[in-house]
């Protein structure tokens, strides 16, 4: 995987400069909509990746908010109905509601997904496409670059401390063990001294 694509997957920010460029979609295959030429639902937008539909559930759990800006939405009572009446070859829906991705929303799943060889090619054109214009995720490389140094680092002082304190605490118990001995030491001789000035005293 391109470092460039790894920046994509990672950047909210670089996902959110491409999320106009629904035109990529269609290069790299047709996808197909609902009657009102605008949104597919879950089961389609899973056929479009060639994934599990549950790979898509669990893509929308992940990243709910992001999708949400892009569009998605759970359709619910009367809201539903009204869309229902628009899409007549929507005959079974679920419980819970029927998820809607609009062509943004199904863009930016691109963008998210990772075992997905038909996403692959949806954000290799969008990179394709960026790279000729020079110096537009330059930018965002070097956020994603500064993020990843600022947790390696973050981890190796946080060690480096660990055993700073460690250390630390050993010699402390080795001088309190040799304070504690001076102490018996410096009785020893007190006593020593009492014992030869009795010693004198007999004589």
């Amino acid at each position: 995987m391109a470092t460039t694509e790894v920046v994509l997957l990672e950047s909210r920010a670089l996902r959110a400069s491409m999320s106009e460029r629904t035109e990529a979609l269609d290069k790299v295959k047709a996808l197909v909509l609902l009657p009102d030429g605008l949104h597919v639902t879950s089961r389609m937008v899973a056929e479009y990746f060639e994934v599990p539909e549950l790979t898509i559930r669990n893509l929308v759990a992940r990243h709910r908010d992001e999708l949400e800006e892009a569009g998605y939405t759970l359709l619910k009572g009367a809201e539903l109905q009204d869309f229902l009446s628009l899409n007549m070859s929507l005959r079974r829906v679920p419980g819970r509601g029927l998820a809607v991705f609009p062509r943004r929303a199904v863009l930016n799943v691109g963008m998210l997904l990772r075992d997905s060889e038909v996403a692959r090619r949806v954000r290799r054109y969008l990179l394709d496409s960026e790279e000729r214009r020079p110096g537009s995720i330059d930018a965002h490389v070097e956020e994603v670059a500064t993020r990843a140094a600022e947790r390696y680092c973050g981890s190796v002082i946080g060690t480096q401390l660990a055993e700073m304190r460690a250390m630390i605490e050993a010699q402390t118990r080795v001088v309190c063990a040799m304070s504690v001995r001076l102490a018996d030491v410096q009785q020893d001789v007190v006593e020593l001294k009492r014992s030869q000035r009795r010693r004198r005293k007999r004589q």
